[in-house]
């Protein structure tokens, strides 16, 4: 299998960070309890020092105000991220002015614009002759397969059977379509108990069975297991540039976050993300 470059996950200053060249940033993924004051002169010593252009930061919205008196900006927002009740602020913090600057910003307007008012209906039935499940330790070496086939990059290494398997065995749980007994869609479930949300990501088609909406199938099952889970709040991460992802949450209900400015690296470059959120009660 091709080797592909990943950036690494690291416990730092009491939080949880990913970073590396690949996203070309430092991802402050959980905050927890550390000192936000502390914590963003950090961030941004540690990209410095690296030499990154970019720093992310998911933080509750009592943290957001040390984050802005040094410099971050908010890029979305997500109501009731926390345990239903507390909001989150999705910050960005540049280091490079190149990674400021979206140079198909008004094509992605547009596109966002096409999202919002779009009122499709979504399909309600799976077509005959596929199969909907959950998927297990066996079919991660077919899902590492699926997913390097879709994505030439990708920020987290699911092409990776091991890591599939771990995440599989914690706090992540993987949905897929088969037909004729073998899968050809996938999505996962990325939970966060402590906090009640998840991330409803992943979401991978292979060409040639694109045009069935079997994305929509899949989030629809994971939300159902997820109020199974007493998740409250689900949310999504989404190619800005993506027609089918995007479209397939607005017209499932949920809601626009914000756009974080050339955020990640997906399908091979480094693209601007889209967040939509629902919640599950609702």
């Amino acid at each position: 299998m091709l080797e592909r470059p990943v950036d690494t996950l690291e416990h730092f200053e009491g939080c949880l960070i990913q970073h590396g060249p690949s996203n070309d940033r430092v991802y402050l993924m959980k905050l927890g309890a550390s000192d936000p004051e502390r914590v963003a002169l950090s961030l941004i010593a540690k990209a410095t020092e690296k030499g990154y252009s970019k720093i992310f930061a998911k933080v509750p919205d009592s943290a957001q105000e040390a984050f802005l008196r040094h410099g971050f900006q908010v890029e979305a927002r997500i109501p009731g991220f926390y345990n239903g009740s507390a909001d989150a602020a999705f910050l960005g913090f540049y280091l490079s002015y190149e990674r400021t600057r979206e140079e198909d910003r008004s094509v992605l307007d547009s596109l966002l614009d096409l999202y919002l008012k779009d009122s499709t209906s979504p399909p309600t039935v799976l077509p005959d002759g596929f199969l909907l499940r959950a998927c297990s330790r066996d079919d991660t070496p077919r899902m590492a397969q699926i997913y390097s086939t879709v994505f030439p990059s990708y920020p987290f290494p699911i092409h990776d059977p091991s890591y599939l398997c771990e995440t599989m065995e914690t706090h992540v749980r993987y949905f897929g379509i088969e037909t004729v007994g073998t899968l050809i869609a996938l999505s996962s479930a990325e939970m966060d108990r402590d906090y009640e949300n998840v991330e409803m990501t992943d979401f991978a088609t292979l060409p040639e069975w694109r045009g069935y909406r079997l994305s929509v199938h899949l989030l629809r099952a994971m939300e159902e297991a997820m109020r199974a889970e007493r998740i409250i709040t689900a949310y999504t991460i989404a190619r800005s540039s993506s027609p089918g992802m995007n479209l397939t949450f607005a017209r499932c209900g949920y809601r626009y976050g914000g756009r974080m400015i050339n955020n990640t690296n997906i399908s091979g470059r480094i693209e601007s993300m889209n967040v939509w959120y629902r919640h599950l009660g609702t």
